[in-house]
């Protein structure tokens, strides 16, 4: 019995259904609800850089050094590109062969079937959702740093109808959003030079970083391992590893390595987000592999030269005894804190691009579920005139916005890894499936050594969620028995295979 005809015999086995790539593609044509294809391979590795370059190359890897790593913090950048760049080997295959936008979303539906695809698509806005709110958060209180740098007497927080808002990240988000509304062309125009301008400032800070360079900081590369301390308290900040095998939540050693590489894994998000923009590329079977490719390079250089930098400068123990611990804390120990004021500068222009990367994602990835019937239809109509999802940049601007302004969203920072690992952990066995259900299909990139290198993909995305903490973990199952309750309640019975299958559509949608 072939899987189309095992769902319509059992609505369990419903859930098992896939949408042809050739549906996909038809689909991504369907008249009111087109993206325009304007983006090239430049276009799409800044857009990896700027998403990437953020807060995180200042921030992320000072607190693996100083709180699980030390100098093997280089280990653990290395550890995490690698791992990332395994799984998006697999994205480049995906979006080669099928360049339409929804990313992971699209490509389980493809194979996995749809309530898996439902389920990375659920994933896939925690990320974006949270990433985007973090990110706008940060913006605002480095907007407050900048203006005490300046000496500008603004306050960055007031009060509205008894509410304390931050209305940085209101503006930021609101300005981004009527950006993106005008055209996804015109946005990568901006985020190109503003790109440009943080990674000039991110060079600016590595050469002065290694000027302070003391080989003795190196020693001992990597610390020897110690507890963190034990009772029930740390049950919810001890990785899922940890409390699941009894071992002693430890940092240093080993085990440090790790946890950093799972904490640094935030640095290199952007590129599942650079493949929900596939079906707005020029020539994508050539583009999206190129651009791919090139900014997870960049980026991993430079990451790698800021850890250089960074460990050099002073020992590990500094870091650790910092309270939030970034490349700042490491200048102002050496007595150069006048470069603090360049790395504020050059957070805040990093955190700029960033939000506007994550605001597209979230929107395409929205589209993507809204054209397949598993959100209501309405919110995939695109404008006429300049062919984005005014509706749902709207609403995402606003979600996004309101999460910054008025709540602690910051907290959730370790969601955003949660949710890219486990996509990447979809997409990488998808890829597998689709080599043997569709050997026949074109295929612009191929991963080498398939199913090898999927599957140590795959295994090791999951073992970098496993050492994040049971906290997360808690709210990332909370957030999966919510998306199911949804799909359960909506997107099952809208679902656009479904109807066709059913042969509910009216005639002139059922193609």
């Amino acid at each position: 019995m072939s899987r189309e005809a095992a769902a319509k015999a059992s609505p369990f086995r419903s859930l098992l259904r896939t949408k042809s790539i050739e549906q996909s593609i038809a689909d991504a044509a369907e008249p009111g609800r087109q993206l325009k294809r304007s983006l090239t391979a430049w276009d799409l590795m800044i857009l990896g850089a700027a998403v990437a370059v953020g807060a995180g190359i200042f921030s992320v890897g000072a607190r693996a050094a100083g709180d699980f790593a030390g100098p093997a913090v280089m280990l653990s950048f290395v550890l995490a590109a690698v791992t990332c760049g395994l799984a998006i080997m697999c994205y480049a295959e995906f979006a080669s062969t099928i360049p339409v936008a929804g990313s992971a979303y699209t490509y389980t539906y493809a194979t996995l079937g749809e309530f898996l695809a439902w389920i990375i698509g659920w994933d896939l806005i925690l990320e974006l959702l949270t990433a985007g709110a973090v990110i706008a958060k940060y913006w605002g209180i480095y907007l407050g740093m900048v203006f005490e740098l300046f000496e500008i007497h603004i306050p960055t927080t007031v009060s509205l109808f008894g509410l304390s808002m931050d209305w940085g990240p209101l503006v930021i988000v609101g300005l981004f959003t009527a950006l993106l509304i005008q055209g996804t062309k015109m946005s990568a125009r901006v985020n190109n030079v503003f790109t440009l301008i943080k990674i000039g400032i991110v060079l600016f800070v590595i050469v002065v970083g290694l000027s302070y360079l003391k080989l003795e900081n190196f020693t001992p590369f990597v610390p020897p391992s110690a507890p963190t301390g034990g009772g029930a308290a740390d049950v919810w900040s001890q990785s899922l590893f940890s409390w699941a095998t009894g071992a002693v939540p430890a940092k240093y050693g080993i085990p440090g390595v790790l946890s950093g590489a799972a904490l640094v894994f935030f640095a290199f998000i952007g590129f599942d987000v650079v493949a929900t923009s596939a079906e707005e590329v020029k020539n994508p079977q050539r583009t999206l592999p190129l651009g791919i490719f090139g900014g997870l390079a960049l980026v991993t250089v430079l990451y790698l030269l800021v850890a250089l930098a960074l460990t050099g400068m002073v020992p590990y123990t500094v870091l650790a005894e910092a309270e939030n611990p970034s490349l700042a804390t490491a200048f102002v120990a050496v007595g150069a804190g006048w470069a603090a004021q360049v790395i504020s500068v050059g957070i805040l222009i990093g955190l700029t691009t960033v939000i506007m990367v994550l605001l597209m994602g979230l929107s395409r990835v929205l589209l993507a579920m809204s054209r397949d019937g598993l959100l209501p239809r309405w919110l995939s109509v695109t404008s006429e005139t300049h062919r984005t999802p005014v509706r749902l940049q709207l609403i995402c601007g606003a979600a996004v916005a309101l999460l910054a302004g008025f709540t602690q969203v910051e907290i959730l920072e370790e969601m955003i890894n949660i949710g890219t690992l486990s996509a990447f952990v979809l997409v990488s066995i998808a890829v597998v499936v689709l080599r043997r259900t569709r050997p026949d299909l074109p295929r612009a990139f191929r991963v080498p050594f398939s199913p090898v290198l999927p599957i140590v993909s795959a295994v090791l995305c999951f073992y970098l969620m496993l050492n994040l903490t049971t906290l997360t973990w808690v709210r990332f199952v909370v957030w999966l028995l919510v998306g199911t309750a949804v799909y359960f309640a909506y997107g099952r019975r809208h679902s656009r295979v479904g109807l066709r299958a059913r042969g509910e559509l009216p005639v002139d949608e059922a193609r």
